[in-house]
């Protein structure tokens, strides 16, 4: 079963031309900083190494084909302004390819599939405002406790994969509570594991965790690190002051 129509929150972000579907520069950009509260540089409406959010890959792939028991979603590449893209189905998963063949995406699905747009909605605006979130939060105090960094130069933290396991799926949509947290460092490389665990008025229902990739590490300095801190948290401040409702997107972005 596949939606015809995404989640009224997501409709802004997407552009649908048939079978295809495009993301533009201004449109990822709203999504990140408004939706994920996401003001990594490389969604910013003009940057050089511009790609679209994963979380917004993610959110359009599950509006579109819906919730599974167990559901993971891996990134094969990061997607460019305006790429046309369409999903190709293949056994239990649905793949986002570009009219080149190139793969970008695979959505696994197993166990029972759940199609309730409102439920998928709050589940997706609350996972991408929590995966959002993990620099400086999360990421920054696993990198000092293990004593190392991203390269402040060239940061670059891949967004590998993340899943969702349900025990069962109810008229109310679970919201994610942060669980456990770990940093695997192996050399210049580490796999950020960010585990979390959906809830439902008080009761698990699920579980899932986000898979990142930390590359390029070297020595922690707390100078350094509180500098880049810094830094995200005035683009945050920035935009917050600039947001007003007769402002449009494209201004928003151009930060």
């Amino acid at each position: 079963m596949i939606s015809e129509k995404s989640p009224m929150f997501l409709q802004q972000f997407i552009n649908r031309q048939g079978e295809t579907v495009q993301f533009s520069r201004e449109q990822a950009c709203r999504f990140a900083k408004e939706v994920a509260t996401d003001f990594n540089p490389i969604h910013d409406a003009d940057s050089k190494r511009f790609c679209v959010p994963g979380d917004l890959l993610f959110a359009h792939m599950v509006a579109q084909h819906g919730l599974a028991a167990q559901l993971e979603c891996s990134f094969a590449g990061m997607v460019s302004a305006d790429v046309a893209l369409r999903s190709v189905a293949q056994d239990d998963q649905w793949l986002l390819k570009d009219n080149a063949d190139k793969n970008y995406l695979i959505l696994r699905q197993q166990g029972a599939l759940f199609h309730e747009a409102a439920y998928i909605e709050a589940l997706v605006q609350d996972y991408v405002r929590f995966s959002g979130q993990n620099f400086p939060h999360i990421l920054q105090p696993l990198m000092q406790q293990h004593q190392v960094m991203i390269n402040p130069q060239r940061p670059l933290v891949i967004y590998e994969r993340m899943s969702l396991q349900f025990d069962h799926f109810g008229s109310e949509a679970p919201t994610l509570q942060l669980a456990d947290c770990q940093l695997q460092v192996e050399g210049k490389r580490g796999l950020a594991i960010l585990g979390f665990e959906l809830n439902t008025a008080g009761e698990r229902v699920g579980r899932g965790e986000k898979r990142m990739i930390l590359s390029n590490l070297q020595p922690y300095d707390h100078q350094v690190m509180q500098q880049m801190v810094d830094f995200y948290n005035g683009r945050k401040q920035q935009f917050s002051a600039r947001l007003r409702p007769s402002v449009k997107g494209e201004q928003l972005c151009g930060i």
